[in-house]
């Protein structure tokens, strides 16, 4: 018997051991991390919060569990004797059973407090805004508090409240079974058997819980703010005239039946202990549950509009102020279909930076062209804008990344210390295309090579969003710098990112961390060797800075110098922001704060503040006071492509839709919903252009997204977000005349496709064996009209074929052309020659565009003839038909 004990203990005792060296590793190797980033206040912040709030916590739910615990241990029963069906009798050791039980409930307690630690240690983030919260200035409309205290302080008050509920169920659980172990607890053959201090004991436990209830009642009085209806999110004419006075009683009598319940439980009589709680049961279904509901459907439903009015105006407002829709600003935009060829060089720049390049077709080619080895992988592609050759011009371009799960051998020498790193990247022009429907590039090939004033000096990749968990550097082995076309180039990491490997205790510490005995073992690895861990850019900033949410699509950016950064867009979110309307189930209320910095080559982090108006940034301002800067710290040439976030435009463009409408009357009745439209199968994603808003001076760079009316096609308006300095963040919204029709996507892309000779060429297209790529549709206002512009891609059926730019559909008024490129279209539209300033070699695309024609005729000549000797003269005039056309577009 002391033989498995001594076992059990020294289990127990080795895996404490484990868990113990496995924290503190983890723990030193993120002291180190935040330590290179020069972050050590955060993580001393973050860490010595946790082990406070950790030992409290965990010290609080011990003394509380031992207290019960040694209080049930000194409690004595007499033996205990099982008596079934009158005949089998089976009797127990209590002492012996005893000196197993008391021990064992002991070590659970302790057990259970650990957890409890380490359960309160998770409340960091809580407490520190608890600690320096700060006030609005905009109170809820029920209670008067300050909407601080929805977000800084409720929180914690429940998570406290649900910590106490915890504790004290674990303590019944635990007494419970040591009682019914040691006698106090006795099945009997129709009974059971509950020893008098037993009684008391559980008695008072559960009147603690009843206590702890009745705090939960004064929190939900506050959640009621939170609670969902049809019409509104937040507390409705039934929530303030039934439901809150039912929660406000049911503080009082769970209180009060508390009291009793232990007072009975003390006196030994079942009356005074239950009959309380039984009348709070009652009291409960009956304010909470019957009452609202007839109050709900015989006052509420039948006059809804008249009682709801006050709370769908609170709805709306705090809505607003969650997604911070105040700040948009409503014009009109009276929509007309005068524009000439004057007005199109007028807005050259307009033109020039109609984006012609999906992201999707553009990736699939740039994967072709520029991937240069299997290794190298193009993640996404990334739209920007950049000064080139004196040009304000917007570009797409994507990062040549590593990937180390293409690699042509995955041994750790290969992934860890000569494979490090990606190199360089593709950049384009928006609307450029080679003759043979390729983009065309003003950055590409390895090493980069530039054919503009923009250069990348520094192309290596260390960091990305393909980056694997670490490498190590500047070891005996050179690394994998780029290929050439008859050997590869090696180099070794000049920059100071990453951890030293500078002695045998930090080599010790990173082989148990990333749980690898080469990284001890290896003779490659030198005293100067680094390390650099936490490599996906994303992670690393999470790792930093967690309590942020981060935008999952980074984008790359050249600095003046050449040099590579990442540009994260991160957010401050909550979900307790009274009446506000929830994206989803975590959020309604959203910010973009942050604006996170990263150095593609040494891994440095800068956490820059782009809404300084913020009340949450500003909270965490004041906890880490040398984490954020302000926006106007970024250098001049990084700030230029600071640009608004799709993903945060959608979120809000999404409850514009409906909140704009801030009459209660036309919000109830919605009778001027808006939605995002779709373009086939796909609902319209926010894409940026540079052009130059109505009644604004200079073309600049914006994030565009339209409208159309609820279940109609038409559009309504269209949201504009600003990215350009120093208008950054300033959205608007121009809406269009009631009573004048304006075409939206589906109504254009209807008309395109009812065109005959845009539908004979896709399908002709299709025969042939390749595969049409119909682009996004973008709408493109131009002073006072809109532009529509489609491009069409062609690409082999195969998953290999590469996308192709082909043709470009232009749709203005009524009238719709494609042709081989965005000029000749223009052409088309609005007549008169194109000028130099606004197509570049306007004669060799005339040409290209006859020769086509010149050829689609002989084809069709040969059809004619095929038709004639067949006998299919319904074919032939088909045919007739099409030749007449075609000669019809060669003659204008």
């Amino acid at each position: 018997m002391k033989r498995k004990q001594s076992l059990i203990f020294f289990t127990v005792l080795a895996i404490l051991f484990i868990v113990t060296i496995s924290t503190t590793v983890s723990l030193y190797t993120d002291w180190l991390f935040f330590n290179e980033l020069n972050y050590e206040s955060v993580f001393k912040k973050i860490f010595s919060t946790k082990l406070i709030l950790g030992m409290i916590s965990g010290l609080l739910a011990l003394v509380f569990l031992l207290v019960n615990i040694t209080f049930a241990n000194k409690a004595s029963f007499p033996p205990v004797d099982l008596l079934f069906e009158g005949q089998t009798r089976i009797s127990f050791n209590i002492e012996m059973l005893g000196k197993w039980v008391k021990p064992l409930t002991v070590i659970i307690g302790i057990i259970a407090s650990f957890f409890a630690g380490i359960w309160g240690s998770a409340l960091w983030k809580e407490v520190l805004v608890f600690q320096n919260r700060m006030n609005t200035g905009i109170g809820d409309p029920i209670f008067g508090k300050d909407i601080s205290f929805y977000l800084f302080q409720l929180p914690l008050l429940g998570y406290m409240k649900d910590f106490a509920s915890l504790v004290i169920v674990t303590a019944i659980f635990i007494v419970l079974f040591n009682y019914f172990l040691r006698g106090g607890i006795n099945l009997q053959e129709r009974n059971i058997y509950i020893d008098k201090k037993v009684k008391m004991h559980v008695g008072i436990l559960a009147g603690l819980f009843i206590f702890n209830t009745s705090f939960g009642f004064y929190l939900d009085q506050f959640n009621l703010l939170f609670s969902s209806h049809g019409v509104i999110f937040g507390a409705g004419y039934t929530d303030i005239h039934a439901r809150l006075f039912a929660i406000r009683l049911l503080i009082v009598l769970t209180l009060l039946s508390g009291i009793l319940f232990i007072t009975g439980i003390l006196r030994g009589s079942w009356k005074i202990a239950f009959f309380p709680l039984g009348f709070t049961a009652l009291a409960y279904a009956l304010g909470l549950l019957i009452y609202p509901a007839l109050l709900q459907n015989l006052k509420v439903a039948p006059n809804e509009l008249a009682l709801e009015q006050p709370f769908i105006k609170h709805h709306i407002s705090f809505t607003r102020h969650g997604y911070d829709l105040d700040r948009i600003e409503v014009r009109p935009f009276d929509a007309s279909y005068n524009l000439t060829m004057k007005d199109i060089e007028r807005n050259n720049a307009t033109i020039k930076n109609i984006r012609l390049w999906d992201d999707t077709p553009l990736l699939r080619t740039y994967s072709q062209l520029q991937q240069i080895r299997t290794y190298y992988r193009f993640q996404d592609v990334d739209n920007d804008r950049y000064f080139i050759n004196g040009e304000y011009m917007q570009v797409m371009l994507s990062p040549r990344e590593l990937s180390y799960e293409d690699l042509p051998s995955r041994s750790w020498i290969n992934e860890k210390l000569v494979f490090t790193h990606g190199f360089g990247i593709s950049m384009g022009p928006v609307s450029r295309i080679s003759r043979e429907g390729l983009p065309e590039f003003i950055i590409k090939d390895i090493p980069p090579v530039s054919s503009a004033d923009l250069e990348v000096t520094r192309p290596e990749i260390y960091f990305g969003e393909l980056s694997s968990d670490y490498v190590i550097v500047k070891t005996k082995v050179l690394e994998f710098d780029y290929p050439t076309s008859d050997k590869n180039v090696y180099t070794s990491y000049e920059g100071d990112g990453g951890v030293k490997l500078s002695s045998l205790f930090r080599k010790v510490i990173f082989a148990m961390n990333f749980r690898t005995e080469k990284i001890l073992l290896s003779s490659d690895i030198t005293s100067e060797s680094r390390i650099l861990y936490n490599r996906n850019i994303i992670e690393r900033a999470r790792k930093i800075a967690p309590f942020l949410l981060y935008d999952p699509d980074p984008y790359i950016v050249v600095s003046d110098d050449g040099r590579l950064f990442w540009f994260i867009d991160a957010y401050t979110v909550s979900n307790k922001v009274p009446y506000s309307k929830p994206l989803n189930k975590n959020i309604n209320y959203m910010r973009n704060s942050v604006k996170v910095v990263v150095d593609a080559y040494n891994g440095s982090m800068y956490f820059y503040i782009s809404d300084p108006e913020d009340v949450i940034i500003k909270v965490y301002s004041n906890i880490f006071p040398g984490l954020f800067v302000p926006l106007s710290e970024m250098s001049e040439d990084l700030m230029k492509h600071v640009r608004y976030p799709k993903g945060y435009l959608r979120s809000q463009a999404t409850m514009f839709s409906t909140y704009h409408m801030v009459d209660p009357k036309i919000f109830y009745n919605k009778e001027d919903l808006w939605e995002i439209p779709s373009h086939g199968d796909k609902t319209i994603e926010p894409y940026y252009t540079i052009m130059r808003l109505p009644e604004e001076k200079k073309e600049e760079y914006i994030l565009l997204l339209p409208y159309t009316p609820s279940k109609r096609d038409n559009l309504a308006a269209w949201l504009a977000g600003r990215c350009d300095m120093p208008n950054y963040g300033k959205l608007i919204v121009y809406t269009f005349p009631r009573d004048r029709l304006v075409f939206g996507p589906r109504q254009i892309d209807a008309r395109i496709d009812q065109d005959s000779y845009i539908s004979q060429q896709l399908t002709l297209w299709g025969q042939r064996g390749s595969q049409v790529i119909r682009g996004s549709l973008l709408v493109i206002p131009i002073e006072s009209s809109l532009l529509y512009v489609q491009p069409l891609y062609l690409a082999a059926e195969d998953k290999g074929g590469l996308p192709e730019l082909r043709r470009v559909i232009l749709t203005y008024e009524k009238n719709v052309v494609m042709e081989q490129n965005l000029e000749l279209g223009l052409q088309r539209l609005f007549g008169g020659r194109i000028t130099p300033s606004v197509i570049e070699d306007v004669s060799e695309a005339v040409r290209a565009s006859l020769d086509e024609l010149a050829r689609e005729a002989l084809r069709t000549y040969e059809q004619l003839n095929e038709r004639q000797r067949q006998g299919d003269w319904a074919g032939y005039g088909e045919q007739l038909r099409k030749m007449e056309q075609i000669l019809k577009k060669m003659a204008e």
